[in-house]
């Protein structure tokens, strides 16, 4: 064994004890939440679900028209029982509904999870279907989804959850780097197959300690994809120099109003028209609504051929004075380090490959729990297996003569 392969090691197995359990979890609740939507939809049909318009299909592609926009943000911005939204969620398909999402209330600690009103509009009729507090703890069929979302994301616990995430994608990523020196098996073809493969008629522990080991070669590339993907998203200052190191990365600075002080301002329909004027072949996702005078509409759109499915990753800063187009973040035309970046929520999710991707995704998920179970099992063998050896050899000298006895016995004699 090359001398550093005990110290990694040692760093694989300990790294697996104090992270093991926070890995299980997320691993779990990626696997649940890759499906969330649906899942969601399932579990609330009476809030986010309604009845197609006559003549079109459940689950076929839906394109507000930008008047049917600015008649749902109207509708909730004049009555005091909610006001004017933070961000509108468009159907994406008919069939869904509009999901209007207020500014949270600031956390009172780091500790503090955040807590996003969403409330539910039909768009045949615009009347408010209900609502639920999105990142509000719970079991009930409204918050499940939401909490397991933020048990992923945040371990419920805000701005501190994502550190403790970000440093669990670390270590997720130690993980796999020094699973994979550990596995290195010697350069032969047989040792290289009995690496990766599981054989017949081995007991519980050899086969805890096969299914280890080959289950780590294939799925160390995927962990460590999301892995770094997880360390982004919630510590995006931790990965960017690295990234930059590699391809330049455009800076990301705020839009703001061409006239802050005008006190003409268009709607979220034509914001919305706007946007699609910019990209005609794309489908608005989501608009987000003003909430300061400098500030525009933010605007997201979904183009063909993005690997970002649902909301897509095109993002078109309107002007909220006159309508210009004030900025646009393109996937497709991006390139280096923002085309990387890019990639990271449709690779972590599995969209990027479509439907074999999320299912691949899924799988995944369910192996940090196969790992740590595995992982106990052989550490247990391994700190049982020096003891039995100690012990048998103890037994075995006492069993034998002492081999200076017959000497003994023949100065006896004498």
């Amino acid at each position: 064994m090359p001398p550093m392969k005990p110290l990694i090691r040692t760093i694989h197995l300990w790294a697996g004890l104090v992270f093991g359990t926070i890995l299980v979890l997320q691993g779990l609740t990626g696997t649940v939440i890759g499906w969330r939507h649906e899942l969601d939809a399932w579990l609330n049909p009476g809030l986010l679900s309604v009845a197609p318009p006559a003549s079109k299909v459940a689950g076929a592609e839906a394109r507000p028209a930008p008047s049917e926009v600015s008649a749902v943000a109207a509708r909730l911005a004049k009555d005091p029982a909610y006001g004017r939204p933070d961000t509108l969620f468009l159907p994406e398909v008919h069939g869904d509904v509009y999901v209007a999402w207020y500014r949270p209330a600031k956390p009172a600690s780091n500790w503090e999870q955040g807590v996003t009103r969403q409330v539910m509009v039909d768009p045949a009729n615009l009347a408010v279907l209900g609502e639920r507090n999105w990142g509000e703890a719970g079991l009930s069929r409204p918050l499940l989804m939401p909490t397991l979302f933020h048990l992923h994301r945040y371990l419920m616990a805000g701005d501190a959850g994502k550190v403790i995430i970000a440093v669990q994608g670390v270590a997720l990523a130690l993980l796999a780097l020094t699973g994979i020196v550990v596995w290195w098996p010697k350069m032969t073809l047989s040792a290289f197959w009995h690496a990766i493969t599981i054989r017949r008629g081995s007991n519980w522990a050899k086969f805890s300690f096969q299914l280890h080991r080959a289950a780590g070669f294939y799925t160390a590339p995927v962990l460590l994809v999301l892995a770094f993907s997880g360390v982004y998203f919630n510590m995006p200052d931790w990965v960017k120099p690295a990234i930059q190191a590699v391809a330049p990365l455009s800076k990301n600075e705020k839009a703001v109003n061409a006239d802050s002080e005008s006190a003409a301002r268009i709607d979220a329909g034509q914001a919305m028209a706007a946007a699609q004027a910019r990209y005609p072949a794309g489908r608005v996702s989501r608009i987000g609504i003003p909430g300061k005078p400098e500030q525009p509409y933010e605007v997201r759109v979904r183009q063909p051929g993005e690997l970002r499915h649902g909301p897509g990753a095109t993002r078109v800063s309107i002007d909220a004075g006159n309508g210009a187009v004030l900025r646009t973040v393109d996937p497709l035309a991006a390139r280096g380090g923002d085309w990387f970046v890019s990639t990271l929520y449709p690779l972590h999710t599995g969209e990027a490959f479509g439907l074999a991707g999320r299912i691949l995704i899924s799988i995944v998920g369910l192996t940090p729990l196969a790992f740590f179970i595995t992982g106990i099992v052989v550490w247990i063998k391994f700190r049982r297996k020096p003891a039995k050896r100690g012990a048998a050899g103890k037994a075995v000298a006492q069993r034998a003569p002492a081999p200076a006895a017959p000497a003994l016995q023949r100065t006896a004699q004498r």
